[in-house]
């Protein structure tokens, strides 16, 4: 049986994501969902954990939209269908970057 190893309260987002990494194009992705700690994402490549990235997505904050951009590590890397979805770890946030998630969050 596995168990989830996820912490924290998570929330179903569904917004464009940007992933860029040293030596890559940037990569083209959609968010699922988001927590304080990080976020999942799907994308057509695969990545490897352990990999750091920045990761830029859109949230829809009080009916206004916002781009965030964080450092970010993989946890996860896992093939579903015709695409990967993939796990991010917040790296040392911004403060203003975490305000804004927070207040995504209630």
């Amino acid at each position: 049986m596995l168990v989830d190893q996820r912490s924290g309260a998570r929330k179903i987002v569904r917004s464009k994501a940007v992933v860029v990494m040293d030596g890559m194009s940037p990569k083209l992705g959609r968010t699922l969902e988001i927590s304080a700690s990080g976020l999942s994402i799907t994308l057509d490549h695969k990545l490897s954990t352990g990999d750091i990235a920045m990761v830029s997505f859109e949230l829809f904050v009080e009916g206004k939209a916002q781009v965030l951009s964080c450092q970010s590590r993989v946890n996860y890397c896992i093939f579903s269908g015709d695409h990967f979805k993939i796990g991010f770890q917040f790296m040392n946030p911004d403060l203003a970057t975490m305000a804004t998630i927070n207040k995504f969050l209630r």
